[in-house]
């Protein structure tokens, strides 16, 4: 059996591994002996543990069950062969073949439980070890200050992660529901079982990157961060964070936010403690007017601020006649006077108008 199996499976054609050829030959001597202990009792237990430890063992060597599989039924057919040649000096009748070609049968098909047994749980151990690392590795590329670029080289190579070039953090609602897991290739790191789940997405601008966080992200609230070198992960996954809040509170749209496309509202939102402070000052002279003045007014400020001074360009903008926006416009020279002209109280009342306008969309 040794010989054929070294010969026929090439896995197993190891010549010069002593230790190897020494595993084999304890193989097959365990398969035989427990094949003589089944015939002789049926009934007597009989230990998996050496076909469970051989699963275990391919699976270390990196290998499927095939081969194993091949050298036990290569291993069958040998012994079932030695058995036939025997049959007629040990005056064994055609009965009796038949009720040991059986035995072997069954006696095959629980070695290859077994060592299934071990091959699972050592996969299932490897998977483990392996996601407890990526754990770990997130750990340390999202702490602040960031650990040491060779720490995190050491883990990712451990863990078998290719550090990318650039990282995007995404946040994600915690209260939809579990994230499933496998909608997300194995590049990307998750940590979806914490008060505040997040995700890693390397090279998130690179080719069907942003397809494939759309499709995963389907039917979430989400924030995707900007994309930043590995070493500014912690400050990709705060500003994700600041608009996954933000999207909660209505002023970004709901479902998946991407930082890059709302960085003027991030930026107005960062304090708004001091955005509302400028706002009271900017916008004092609207606040003795009717609301629905003080919201007309206030979207034809933003707008001729945002778009130029033409009354024509406005009115496109805002789908009313260029004769209602000279209207406005004569109002808020009124009201503001000769502020409209300095450049620095411009740029405030955009911040303010900004705010206003994300509030109470």
């Amino acid at each position: 059996m040794i010989e054929e199996i070294r010969t026929r499976i090439p896995e197993y054609a190891r010549p010069s591994d002593e230790l190897y050829i020494k595993v084999i030959r304890i193989a097959v001597e365990q398969a035989v002996e427990g094949f003589l202990d089944r015939v002789e009792d049926p009934d007597a237990p009989w230990d998996r543990e050496p076909f469970r430890m051989i699963g275990r063992g391919e699976a270390a060597e990196g290998r499927n069950l095939e081969p194993l599989q091949a050298a036990m039924r290569l291993g069958a057919r040998v012994g079932w062969r030695r058995l036939t040649e025997l049959a007629g000096p040990c005056g064994l009748s055609p009965q009796n073949l038949y009720d040991l070609g059986e035995v072997i049968f069954v006696h095959l098909d629980q070695l290859a439980d077994a060592a299934a047994e071990g091959f699972a749980e050592a996969r299932a151990h490897a998977a483990g070890e392996t996601e407890r690392r990526r754990t770990r590795l997130l750990d340390l590329v999202l702490s602040s200050p960031p650990a040491s670029a060779e720490a995190i080289a050491d883990l990712a190579r451990a863990a078998g992660w290719r550090l990318p070039r650039t990282v995007a953090c995404v946040a994600l609602d915690d209260g939809l529901g579990p994230c499933p897991a496998l909608a997300f290739p194995s590049d990307v790191l998750s940590a979806m079982d914490r008060p505040q789940p997040c995700l890693l997405a390397p090279d998130p601008n690179g080719p069907g990157q942003a397809r494939m966080l759309d499709q995963a992200l389907r039917g979430r609230r989400a924030a995707i961060g900007p994309a930043v070198p590995l070493t500014a992960a912690a400050t990709s996954l705060r500003w994700a964070r600041e608009a996954l809040d933000l999207s909660r509170r209505g002023v970004l749209p709901d479902g998946l936010v991407r930082c890059a496309d709302h960085m003027a509202t991030l930026v107005v939102f960062k304090d708004e403690e001091l955005v509302s402070a400028l706002a009271e000052v900017r916008l004092a002279p609207l606040t003795h007017l009717r609301p629905t003045q003080q919201d007309r007014l206030a979207e034809t400020l933003l707008a001729w601020l945002r778009h130029g001074r033409g009354a024509g360009e406005v009115a496109a903008r805002l789908h009313v006649h260029p004769q209602t926006v000279r209207y406005r416009l004569r109002q808020l020279e009124e009201l503001y006077g000769d502020q409209l002209a300095d450049p620095d109280i411009r740029f405030e009342l955009e911040i303010a108008l900004r705010a206003r306008q994300a509030v109470r969309a």
